[in-house]
């Protein structure tokens, strides 16, 4: 069996990554996200365990000091952690995963699994990524004006992911995610574990 590959999704808060994410999860087998654990209030919309893990502040400072987390950084005045049991136990049973974290949490895990695949994703223009935002009617203008300055912020780390893409044409860009980890998916090193049987007949 082949270990599963582990992949670290990024972008400013508006450009769609959540949803390009859950799009992908329909149409491809073998694909897990990691749910993140986080101090954060859950939104009325939102389900304990599906869409994260809410703990209280006191017991994220617990599971952090007993090494608990692959990852974990402060965002937007909460803090995020990604579980480093859950992720390790799903990629040693072949299952692909993927970490919808910031570029923060990406330098952590680079350092640790620098065998993952990272991908940032751009939206087509700065004044789009505030449109989605006022559209989504979740936050004041004043958390509107902190996103997009805090966007800028995390543009600036593009440059250290492997993979860049826009989120201008939606299905576009789900077909662009789906081709990076098929590709990852066709390496001669993967297909070798995967056909061996027919190799066999071949060779």
């Amino acid at each position: 069996m082949n270990q599963g590959k582990l992949y670290i999704i990024s972008a400013p808060s508006g450009a769609g990554k959540t949803s390009l994410i859950k799009q992908l999860l329909t149409e491809m087998q073998d694909l897990k996200v990691s749910i993140s654990h986080t101090t954060r209030i859950k939104r009325s919309e939102e389900k304990e365990g599906k869409d994260y893990f809410f703990v209280s502040l006191e017991q994220f400072e617990v599971m952090h000091s007993q090494q608990a987390f692959l990852e974990s950084a402060k965002v937007f005045d909460y803090y995020y952690g990604t579980s480093k049991q859950s992720v390790l136990e799903n990629l040693a049973q072949g299952t692909d995963v993927i970490l919808e974290i910031d570029w923060q949490g990406a330098q952590q895990i680079r350092k640790m699994l620098p065998d993952c695949q990272s991908i940032f994703i751009l939206p087509p223009s700065i004044e789009v990524l505030k449109t989605r935002l006022e559209s989504r009617g979740q936050d004041s203008d004043v958390i509107i004006q902190r996103r997009m300055a805090d966007a800028v912020i995390e543009i600036n780390h593009y440059h250290e992911f492997d993979y860049l893409m826009v989120n201008n044409i939606f299905e576009d860009a789900v077909f662009e995610l789906k081709s990076i980890i098929l590709s990852q998916r066709l390496q001669q090193s993967h297909q070798q574990t995967n056909l061996q049987w027919l190799l066999a007949t071949l060779v």
